[in-house]
């Protein structure tokens, strides 16, 4: 399994009290919360599947020349972008780090681990928190209907937002 994360993740806090960011939203913070969380969820798999053949590692794929953020840029992304778009990678060398984890055989062992250009790195200090992750895990099935209490939640939010019809963020013009 390969994770593609972010180094923003190391400033990325998790909220379980709003996970969903339902009471408060920042896209950036969502953002830096979800590459966190992608970490988290990576190391906790690993852990899982530790008596497998299967390895699951996260990546940082460095900063591409992608669309992405382009819909609804900040204000600071609008600013740095033009001036960063020279030194930011083709999106072709943006994917050697998860095509080489994908790929190496002399990573078939290798799991549970964080990658920039195609070398293992440490991840922040809170993505190596494994009370985080063993809940953020729980909390994610849950909320996917994948135990029987997330199925319970699960049907009563999927009841409460096909009545609401889509939220106003996800809906496009």
């Amino acid at each position: 399994m390969v994770t593609v994360s972010s180094n923003v993740q190391a400033i990325g806090r998790i909220d379980f009290e709003d996970l969903q960011g339902e009471r408060s939203y920042s896209g950036a913070r969502a953002y830096n919360q979800s590459k966190l969380a992608n970490v988290l969820f990576t190391y906790e798999l690993a852990r899982t599947l530790q008596a497998t053949l299967v390895t699951a590692n996260a990546l940082h794929p460095g900063m591409v020349r992608t669309a992405f953020g382009a819909e609804d840029p900040s204000s600071a992304q609008r600013l740095f972008t033009p001036v960063m778009r020279p030194f930011m990678k083709a999106p072709g060398r943006g994917a050697a780090t998860s095509v080489h984890l994908a790929s190496a055989p002399d990573l078939e062992q290798e799991t549970g681990r964080y990658f920039a250009s195609s070398k293992p790195r440490r991840s922040s200090r809170r993505s190596y928190d494994q009370a985080a992750a063993a809940r953020l895990w729980q909390v994610s099935a849950d909320l996917a209907g994948l135990t029987a209490a997330g199925a319970t939640t699960a049907a009563r939010s999927w009841s409460r937002s096909s009545r609401r019809g889509p939220s106003p963020r996800s809906r496009r013009p």
